[in-house]
């Protein structure tokens, strides 16, 4: 079975599409109800970071993860994560922080909050409207595969390129 980057983080804070950009699709951005299970990513609905009785089910999906990516918001400034929550995987953790557009001034903010969840850096900035980050963070992710922990760029891209 096929290794798959877990994607964690609370509801709208852009969770589908970072799956879009590493599956290469188009999804609807409706709100995740269940796991989804595509061909490289899990995605996990909001709900199961947003309700700490969930927390054991995302550790036991994990296992089916080759690289966990925590996502923040810092467009809503919410704390959702338990401190040390990164430390409760045992594969690879990076951290995500989407909507950098919208960030402002809460950018340090994200980057603390990181630092409080157990999350080392490196930490990549993503802004959707103009895919910032995305590429950098594709990059990451199949470095890492060369490591043994991530999914190549011919997995990430369908094309071999990054």
């Amino acid at each position: 079975m096929k290794k798959r980057i877990m994607i964690i983080g609370p509801t709208q804070s852009g969770k589908t599409s970072l799956v879009n950009a590493l599956e290469n699709t188009n999804r609807p951005l409706i709100k995740t109800q269940d796991v989804i299970y595509g061909k490289k990513t899990i995605e996990t609905p909001g709900s199961y970071i947003e309700n700490p009785s969930m927390y054991r089910y995302l550790i036991a999906i994990a296992q089916d993860a080759s690289h966990v990516l925590l996502l923040i918001d810092p467009s809503r400034l919410m704390e959702v994560y338990p401190p040390g929550f990164a430390k409760a995987f045992n594969c690879p953790v990076s951290g995500v922080i989407t909507k950098i557009d919208l960030a402002g001034q809460n950018a340090d903010w994200a980057y603390r909050q990181m630092k409080k969840i157990g999350v080392n850096e490196p930490y990549f900035s993503l802004s959707f409207k103009d895919n910032t980050g995305v590429e950098a963070l594709k990059n990451y992710l199949s470095a890492n595969e060369l490591r043994g922990g991530g999914l190549g760029d011919e997995v990430l891209n369908g094309n071999g390129t990054a």
